[in-house]
């Protein structure tokens, strides 16, 4: 039998009772939609973070419209009962974990586009949309949506989390590209925050507040998004380096030269290789840059031309195109698997993954103290970066039954994050904080910050029904 969490990384706080009215309450209003059965229950209480054996939330229930979401936290605000907002379960640090019990929110049925306003460049979706979805509904106007963390996450866990991806280096991240809201606090009220114009001076900027709060201060209902023109011309390319400073050096020259770079991703030699492995292509099994350029044909062969140069200089080499759009999915598929190739290179393993984000003349140094360490640690890991931006990710894959793998794997993260933080850098990029971060945030915001950051939830959710245990504990 796996061994429990040590007691540093789990809250030590006890699941509160749902209490037998609450639950005959919500079976009343929702029926068939309110589901305690167990195998519902697992699927809704774990996520893809390293946390095992964490109890299942008490029921579940399935929301179809913003009265759903209203009328099961006005039900839940009136017993005091936590509620966790669920999308896909795609998140990485625990935030959907039912920590002090309660009910799993699950908001996936509420799937549709509202409204797209190609004139206005803006779409409104419900929560459950997710990002090929919505994509899809949009291409046929020459329109797209441009935030891509790689899985197909929701529109709604992508707000809550402020989350960005590969593309976050030319559109931004959730935080830009969100305009308005609809949400419904934890008292049952719907409010709405921002407009449809691209930008306010009207009062407090609630929409900013609540992207990226996770579902502890609310849960969204609807989401207008900025869409973006598709690019006339679009052109991949691959180049291999002889390190990964090499790689990194590459990617600071571009830019601080200012080149407009769409994506630029960085694996290492042992993530080309499971991802090799995973997606059964032949890459160079050396460190790899994965870039992307957006514009004008001749706009387009004009940025590649310079980043090719950059790159001879800091020894690239097998600079290869992938201008057809079978050659960039298959790339870009492969790109986006690389956490699943790392993870199946160790069978029954489960994955620490860090996220720091620094400044980009720090980038350099942070990834190749991350490597070093992890190397002399002697743990299997896998590295990948939105390099553009300073954001990088290590995976270190440990035996969820070896408490010293895991303990060391938490000592290379926590190196990694103060490090990150001397350099002026985040604890997460678009992962979030969640539970595995808490700590973090503390040593990034100070405690006067954290300390500002409960009051404003005990403003919103006085009775901490929303999500809690994540971010701040109260």
């Amino acid at each position: 039998m796996n061994a429990p969490l040590s007691a540093p990384l789990l809250p030590d706080v006890q699941p509160r009772p749902l209490p037998a009215d609450a639950l005959a309450a919500l079976q009343a209003r929702f029926q068939a939609r309110c589901s305690t059965a167990l195998a519902v229950r697992e699927q809704h209480g774990r996520d893809e973070s390293a946390y095992t054996h964490i109890p299942p939330p008490a029921a579940v229930v399935f929301a179809e419209s913003t009265a759903d979401v209203a009328d099961a936290l006005r039900i839940a605000a009136q017993w005091r009962v936590p509620v966790i907002p669920f999308g896909v379960g795609s998140s990485l640090e625990g935030h959907l974990l039912a920590v002090q019990g309660g009910i799993s929110l699950d908001v996936s049925r509420m799937n549709q586009v509202l409204a797209v306003r190609p004139e206005d460049l803006i779409a409104t979706v419900q929560p459950g949309v997710t990002r090929k979805q919505l994509n899809e509904a949009i291409k046929h106007l020459g329109l797209f949506f441009p935030i891509d963390p790689g899985a197909d996450a929701s529109i709604g866990g992508m707000a809550a989390t402020r989350a960005s991806g590969t593309n976050a280096v030319r559109y931004g991240t959730m935080r830009e590209n969100v305009l308005a809201l609809e949400v419904v606090t934890a008292g049952g009220e719907v409010l709405r925050t921002g407009t449809h114009a691209r930008k306010s001076s009207a009062g407090y900027d609630l929409t900013r507040l609540f992207v990226g709060s996770e579902g502890t201060l609310g849960v969204m209902t609807e989401i207008t998004v900025r869409l973006y023109p598709l690019p006339e011309a679009i052109s991949a390319a691959i180049c291999s380096f002889p390190s990964v400073e090499a790689a990194v050096r590459t990617t600071i020259a571009v830019i601080q030269m200012g080149i407009p770079i769409a994506r630029c991703e960085l694996l290492d030699a042992r993530t080309v290789r499971a991802v090799n492995a995973h997606s059964k292509l032949g890459l160079r099994e050396e460190p790899m840059l994965l870039m992307e350029f957006h514009g004008s044909p001749s706009g387009v062969q004009e940025q590649a031309e310079m980043v090719q140069a950059i790159a001879d200089e800091h020894g690239g080499q097998a600079f290869e195109w992938a201008t057809t759009p079978e050659e960039r999915t298959r790339l870009w598929t492969a790109r986006h698997n690389a956490y699943f190739a790392g993870v199946q290179s160790r069978p029954g393993c489960r994955a620490i993954t860090t996220d720091a984000c620094v400044p980009i003349s720090r980038l350099a140094d942070n990834v190749l103290a991350a490597v070093a360490e992890a190397d002399a640690a002697g743990i299997p890991y896998f590295m990948v970066g939105h390099v553009g931006d300073g954001n990088f990710h290590m995976g270190y894959l440990i035996d969820p039954d070896d408490m010293a793998e895991r303990a060391a794997a938490e000592r290379l993260n926590q190196a990694l994050v103060e490090r990150a933080l001397a350099s002026g850098g985040t604890c997460t990029g678009e992962h979030g904080v969640g539970l595995h971060k808490m700590d973090f945030l503390r040593a990034e915001a100070g405690d006067g910050a954290l300390a500002l950051m409960r009051a404003i939830k005990a403003a919103l959710d006085p009775h901490d029904i929303l999500n809690p245990g994540k971010i701040v504990a109260r």
